[in-house]
């Protein structure tokens, strides 16, 4: 279970980094610039996610299948 969340964090990570920088950002710039609409916060977070899972889907592809090849692998304690 505890490799099971930490390959989960590992996989989340790059998201949820952009996703807080890039609200952050937009938070900043609606301030600077009073423009008080949540599309303008929402929209650019939600493509820039996007954008990184595209770029980070290989990576997140071999982690999963190295994980669940792990798993498989030595099936014995689960079995108890």
């Amino acid at each position: 279970m505890q490799n099971a969340v930490s390959t989960l964090m590992w996989i989340v990570a790059p998201m949820l980094i952009v996703a807080i920088v890039v609200g952050v950002l937009m938070s900043l710039i609606q301030t600077l610039t009073s423009i008080q609409d949540q599309t303008f916060s929402f929209a650019p977070r939600v493509i820039a996610i996007f954008a990184v899972f595209l770029i980070a889907f290989p990576w997140i592809l071999q982690v999963l299948l190295t994980f669940t090849a792990s798993l498989f692998r030595d099936f014995t304690p689960f079995i108890k």
